[in-house]
């Protein structure tokens, strides 16, 4: 199990919205870090989607 950490830095979840919409069976989700401090809203990035097979946005869930 990983050590928790004393800072700003936190592990977020990216989730594809263009995959929610189409109605396709699974997801795609990607895990990184990002510091609450300097972005204290949700992330937005483009990211590859391996179901639809190009770039896409993910955005930051919970």
């Amino acid at each position: 199990m990983a050590k928790k950490k004393k800072g700003n830095r936190v592990q977020v979840i990216l989730e594809c919205t263009e995959h929610k919409n189409s109605g396709l069976p699974g997801t795609s989700r990607y895990i990184t870090t990002k510091n609450k401090k300097n972005t204290p809203g949700r992330l937005e990035l483009r990211k590859y989607n391996p179901i639809l097979k190009r770039h896409t946005i993910h955005k930051e869930i919970k």
